[in-house]
């Protein structure tokens, strides 16, 4: 019989949600270097090389790789000679382990969590509870797989029941590109296939804990139809063109994921979820010998990356920004923004079109502003803001045509597409979205020089804040003509990807 104290657990999940939150598994800094190093979209490539410079910062530094640090998730494998000494649950161990680590003074996590979901909505502010899944199992050792995912690839997750001749290739290639870029390509898809509908989804999203081998598997060739498909999938999505953010590109995807497991003769349930440019995951197990110890990567494994900011971007001064200077703009141009910058997502933006409909007055003045989709980590000392990267600017949309309208606002910096709704309110009114890179949070908060709180203080990480800017990255989404990168850069990338030969064969099955 093996005896783990609850204090072994607690502090092992404590110290593994803090390690994940800064460094990346050795395997997917290596698959995104070599992504790099074969890119050939320079908007992608571009891309990429943020992603990798953030994440060897944060390696450095133990500051989050992305504002957005995560829900949460626990899977357990629990030995039946395993016993857990003292009065509390296994949910309030959990629980408590990562209330430690989302509060530690020395990292604290962003608070991301709220109660009451269909209601009130309150922030628990300290991420808990955690989703626990748990398994009992011969042997008298605790296996522990821990992630933080957070909520822009959550919120892609697919399902289906297919018929069970209908081609699971097909329908993957039909719902990657409606998932955007909100889930921060390039990444990992997870599929579960089989089971029910919960069990594909639950396999779907423990397959993306599994170490990324495609190329080895390539190399060494399918063993089976699992296998079959991963290799299909992975090259038939990243024959799609949609790249790094989103902004067209050879690699969509790092690895294809897959579990399966027996399902009835009627069904084919499939489920997908993916993975970001964040991705955070640790596996330990405890013997009873106390709390695991995690070894930080070595710094070798991160390329020295360098990207000459200034070259081929427009500098931008905030507060002298007009509509005529911002008419001028085009799709695809790089700029650096310096200057007062207004942030708000969708709490404040809900409050706000609250206020416009009661006639009541604003607390700020949104006129010739910038409104930046952020909700950022809080400060340690030295920083004036926490890791800041941008949040999925699409679930803003349906506020876009009032901040552009009554409002006032003449642009915003967010990530991934917009819809049409969007698009349609930035032209009607001359506006124009902006993309920062998602996954590069710590690196744009190094060009946040001040930080204050203008407004609803009480919405914490989503109140309003004024930021000042000095040399901030952002690439032009969506031009006044309401022209797309995000439309353009894929459909010229898959064009240019069959052109260099990178398509495959049609699917199978």
């Amino acid at each position: 019989m093996t005896l783990i104290r609850p204090e072994d657990l607690i502090q092992s999940l404590r110290d593994a949600f803090q390690f994940i939150s800064y460094y990346h598994p050795a395997d997917f800094v290596r698959a995104l270097k070599d992504a790099h190093d074969r890119e050939q979209s320079p908007a992608a490539r571009d891309a990429l090389a943020q992603i990798l410079i953030n994440s060897r910062l944060c390696a450095e530094g133990h500051r989050p790789i992305c504002q957005d640090t995560g829900m949460a998730v626990v899977f357990m494998k629990i030995g039946m000679n395993v016993r857990f000494d003292g009065p509390l649950g296994l949910q309030e161990m959990v629980d408590e382990g990562v209330r430690r680590a989302y509060t530690d003074p020395d990292n604290p996590l962003r608070a991301s969590i709220l109660a009451d979901p269909a209601g009130a909505r309150r922030n628990t502010r300290d991420n808990t509870p955690a989703v626990l899944y748990t398994e009992l199992v011969p042997g008298d050792a605790l296996e522990v797989k821990v992630a933080a995912k957070g909520g822009g690839s959550e919120n892609k997750a697919q399902f289906t029941v297919l018929n069970p001749s209908d081609s699971i290739v097909d329908w993957v290639l039909s719902v990657v590109p409606e998932m955007g870029a909100g889930w921060c390509p390039p990444g990992i898809l997870g599929l579960g296939i089989g089971g029910t509908p919960e069990k594909a989804l639950l396999m779907a999203k423990e397959a993306l804990l599994d170490p990324i081998d495609i190329q080895d598997l390539r190399a060494r060739g399918p063993a089976n139809r699992v296998e079959e498909l991963r290799l299909e999938l992975m090259d038939r999505v990243n024959a799609l063109g949609i790249g790094a953010q989103g902004l067209g590109g050879l690699t969509t995807v790092l690895d294809v994921k897959i579990r399966d497991y027996p399902t009835h003769a009627a069904s084919l349930p499939v489920g997908l979820i993916p993975n970001c440019a964040a991705t955070r995951h640790l596996h330990f197990t405890l013997d009873g010998g106390g709390p695991a110890r995690f070894d930080p990567p070595p710094l070798e494994i991160w390329p020295e990356i360098t990207r000459d900011a200034a070259a081929g971007t427009r500098r931008v001064d905030l507060d002298r920004l007009t509509k005529a200077d911002t008419a001028a703009w085009r799709a695809g141009d790089r700029l650096l923004l310096s200057g007062r910058l207004l942030t708000g997502r969708d709490a404040a933006h809900q409050r706000i079109a609250d206020l416009v409909a009661r006639g009541e007055p604003l607390p700020v003045d949104f006129a010739n502003r910038f409104i930046y989709y952020v909700g950022p980590v809080d400060p340690v000392p030295g920083e004036a803001v926490g890791p800041a990267g941008p949040t999925t600017a699409t679930r803003m949309d349906r506020f876009t045509d009032l901040m552009l309208g009554r409002v006032g606002l003449i642009g915003m910096v967010g990530k991934a597409e917009r819809g049409p709704e969007a698009i349609e309110a930035i032209r009607r009114h001359g506006g124009v979205y902006c993309i920062a890179v998602g996954g590069a949070a710590y690196l744009v908060s190094k060009a946040i020089t001040a930080a204050r709180v203008l407004a609803f203080p009480d919405l914490g990480m989503e109140a309003i804040y004024e930021f000042e800017v000095r040399d901030m990255p952002v690439t032009v989404a969506v031009d006044s003509q309401g022209r797309s990168v995000h439309d353009s850069g894929p459909r010229e990338w898959r064009v240019n990807i069959e052109r260099l030969g990178h398509a495959r064969s049609p699917a199978r099955g």
